[in-house]
């Protein structure tokens, strides 16, 4: 028996939504281990997370596994000073907000002109095909009037709060915040700008997001104080554009276009939704028309990403809180994802970050 690889073992056990082990993060308070492989591991954990029945299975697992017998694991909660300190530990060394001044995050923005059009839906499917593919992704769910995203995702827990640093909770794979967690079901968000303002930078600031690969953001429909704001915090984003076939949905979705223009930011293609239906005849039905999002991607100069068809799938994951790419892995709504997805992983923005805002 291995005193030591026994010890490594249990430190190297990664904390759920920590994104650490307990090992980086100091957990361990306590490792005794008597000559026939029985012992005592005390852990000290926050308490905001709901940490201790997981983390007890998973220490008592790895030190087993490490060649420990009758390990017993003791929890025990943080006083508030030790919980300032492991939010300290967490954000030492990480960039002030992701996708500002040296962070690695590529940020994205899903656009609208008008709502309607299935903005959210093409969020939470792109961010969970996106991490089907093994990239490390985030949601920041923006549209503080009408959130929809931890529904969408089947978020099952609200966020924590460690030390003053609120920790997001995820579903397949997708790290989200969204103010449905702060909002009681009752009630509804009637905010001015400012306020709006300094809700998206707390957000920003004051959130665990550990630096995904990649942070979308789902936007309210239109071009009001929400994306102007994220435009000043996130210079570097760029901006994917829905629309419908509709060649009404198009016009107005270009006005989205040109407002990310006016920030001198970057469009990185357009994704049409509703393009068409399968019936069980196997032919394609344009209920919405057809070439709108050709028209607008052509329009712009840029990639149209995919073209999503309406399929029952998109609906019925949406209530229950799993996504079409999910619920229907092979059907024409997931390949069109996995398409859109493909097309961002591949894209990266400009170099240059634009010295303002030019609104004049």
């Amino acid at each position: 028996m291995d005193r030591q690889a026994i010890r490594d073992a249990v430190g190297a056990v990664v904390v759920p939504r920590l994104r650490r082990s307990v090992g980086e993060l100091g957990l361990m308070t306590g490792f005794d281990l008597a000559g026939d492989g029985s012992g005592r591991v005390s852990l000290a954990l926050p308490e905001g997370l709901a940490l201790e029945t997981e983390l007890r299975a998973a220490v008592f697992a790895a030190a087993g596994a490490a060649g420990a017998a009758g390990i017993r694991v003791d929890a025990a909660p943080m006083g508030s000073s030790a919980e300032e300190a492991l939010a300290a530990r967490l954000t030492a060394g990480r960039p002030a907000r992701p996708g500002g001044a040296g962070s690695r995050t590529r940020v994205i923005a899903i656009a609208s002109g008008k709502g309607g059009v299935g903005k959210s839906s093409v969020t939470a499917n792109t961010a969970v095909a996106l991490a089907a593919a093994g990239h490390d992704v985030a949601v920041l769910d923006a549209d503080v009037w009408g959130f929809s995203i931890p529904r969408m995702l089947g978020v099952q827990e609200p966020p924590a709060v460690v030390g003053g640093l609120i920790v997001p909770p995820a579903a397949h794979g997708v790290r989200v915040i969204s103010m449905d967690f702060f909002v009681p079901p009752d009630q509804a968000v009637v905010w001015r700008g400012p306020m709006l303002h300094k809700a998206l930078e707390q957000f920003l600031d004051e959130v665990y997001w550990d630096e995904p690969e990649f942070l979308l953001l789902d936007l309210p429909p239109g071009t009001g104080d929400v994306p102007i704001s994220l435009a000043q915090f996130l210079p570097g984003a760029l901006t994917v554009v829905v629309t419908t076939p509709q060649p009404t949905a198009q016009r107005v979705a270009r006005r989205a276009a040109l407002m990310v223009a006016k920030m001198e930011q970057e469009v990185a293609g357009v994704v049409e939704n509703m393009s068409w239906f399968t019936g069980d005849d196997g032919k394609r039905y344009e209920i919405f028309g057809a070439g709108g999002g050709r028209a607008l991607a052509d329009d712009l100069g840029v990639p149209l990403l995919g073209r999503v068809p309406l399929v029952p799938a998109l609906r019925e994951g949406a209530d229950r809180g799993e996504p079409a790419v999910l619920a229907a892995p092979g059907s024409e709504a997931a390949a069109a994802f996995d398409e859109i997805a493909a097309g961002l992983a591949a894209r990266r923005p400009r170099v240059r970050r634009p010295p303002g805002l030019k609104l004049q």
